[in-house]
This record gives structure tokens, C-alpha cells and sequence, in this order.
């Protein structure tokens, strides 16, 4: 068996990945439209041996999907102006996530450089996106705890509730980069965001909600004060 060292701490999220149900033939008319673009429909056709309509349906799929744009050509001689067919450049899901994860590590380490309470600072920013998050979901809110495990599914922590004394394992992160620089920021913001959840649906915050980052090989472990009769949310709202 192969031996490997387990590091402390979750793994990365995936990137999530965009897939689009294309039939064969319509991947060969997008194919042909990224070889020979820009292309007119006849000209399609004649290459692929399909008829103009067939071509035409595809292509206006395709347009749909963002995958191909169209301008219109100036008439030649005395006929229509003809639309031609170009092809849109290819969306890369994982730069998005790169970009979004550079970010965040930026500003983490401006806060830390800059903030003279990075972790006071990095929480309550956390604590106010729970709130927002919590206020813009649609999941139950009548049982807190699970409310909150929802919001980290969601979010691509992948919760795994290992009970009330061993708390909640952490084995993703989506921001796991910048946690690895700056722990004492992007974790706290991560913390803010459950206790800002908490707070929005009236459950207890305080003593009982901690979040130990990188305790363990393979996740970070977050504990969750007991449920208690809902109290009034206390999160900051915007003054009347």
C-alpha cells in the first residue's frame, strides 16, 4: 500500500465544472463553426453534408447556449443579407475559481498587513456575509444546526456532523490557499459566517462555537453552542 503523508488541514474544493447536453451532431456544427468561422449556414451544410434548417436549428441552440454569435453580412448582388457564425471564446470554469480564490487572498493579506485586529476585523466581515446568507436562503430554518450544515454544503465546505462532542469535520475548503497564508483571517471570516448565520435564524451564539483550523489530517473541525429556544436575531441591519 502506498504510504503518503497526510497534511493538516481540508482539501481544496472542486471547481465545479459547466456541462451542456450538445447532441454528437450538434458538437460537430460547433466543431466546424471554430475551424471555419466566420462561416455562413450554406457553407455549413455543404461541408457537413446536413441541410440548411438542420444547420440553422443547431446554430440558433448554440447562439442560446453562448457558445457561437452571429453578425450579418452585407447582400451579395442582388440577395439577402446573410448571417455568418463565429465562435464565442470557451468559458474556463477553473479560471473563474482561480480568480475568486486570488482575490480573497489578497484582501486577506491586506487585512492582515493593515488591520490592527485582523481576527476582530476578518470575523465581523464573516459575520455579516452569514447574515446576508442567511436572510437570501431558502433552506428550513427551524432547526439551526442543520440550517447551518446546509449553508456549508453549499459554500463547499462538506460538513460531515460528527455529534455534539466531537463538533462538525471540515474536509474542504473553497478558499484553502489563502487559509494556508493568512489562517488568522480567512478562518475567522469563516467562523463569522456561522455565527452571523446563527444569529439571523435566533439561535445561541458565544461559548460553544469555535472553529479549529488544520487540527487535523484532513479537516478543520467546527463546534456549535447546543440549540436553544430561538432568541431575537441581533444582526446588523440598515437604520430605518
Amino acid at each position: 500500500m502506498e504510504n503518503r503523508e497526510l497534511r493538516p488541514g481540508p482539501r481544496a474544493t472542486p471547481v465545479p465544472e459547466s456541462h451542456l447536453a450538445l447532441s454528437p451532431q450538434r458538437i460537430t456544427v460547433l466543431d466546424d463553426v471554430r475551424a471555419h468561422g466566420p462561416a455562413r449556414i450554406n457553407d455549413i451544410a455543404e461541408r457537413l453534408g446536413l441541410h440548411a434548417n438542420t444547420v440553422r436549428e443547431h446554430l440558433d441552440a448554440l447562439v442560446g447556449h453562448g457558445l457561437v454569435d452571429h453578425t450579418t453580412e452585407p447582400a451579395r448582388g442582388r440577395g439577402r443579407p446573410a448571417k455568418v457564425y463565429r465562435p464565442m471564446p470557451a468559458a474556463d470554469p477553473t479560471l473563474a475559481g482561480r480568480d475568486y480564490a486570488g482575490l480573497a487572498t489578497a484582501l486577506a493579506g491586506h487585512i492582515a498587513r493593515t488591520s490592527a485586529d485582523p481576527e476582530g476585523d476578518a470575523r465581523a466581515a464573516g459575520r455579516e456575509w452569514g447574515c446576508d446568507l442567511a436572510r437570501e436562503s431558502d433552506y428550513d430554518t427551524a432547526d439551526p444546526h442543520a440550517f447551518v450544515l446546509d449553508l456549508l454544503t453549499r459554500l463547499g465546505f462538506a460538513p460531515h456532523d460528527r455529534g455534539p462532542a466531537l463538533g462538525v469535520a471540515l474536509p474542504m475548503c473553497p478558499l484553502l490557499d489563502a487559509a494556508r497564508r493568512y489562517p488568522n483571517v480567512v478562518c475567522q471570516v469563516h467562523l463569522g459566517i456561522v455565527e452571523g448565520a446563527l444569529e439571523e435564524v435566533g439561535a445561541p451564539v458565544g461559548p460553544g462555537l469555535d472553529l479549529l483550523p488544520f487540527v487535523e489530517p484532513g479537516g478543520c473541525r467546527l463546534f456549535m453552542p447546543e440549540p436553544t429556544t430561538p432568541e431575537v436575531c441581533c444582526c446588523p441591519r440598515g437604520e430605518s
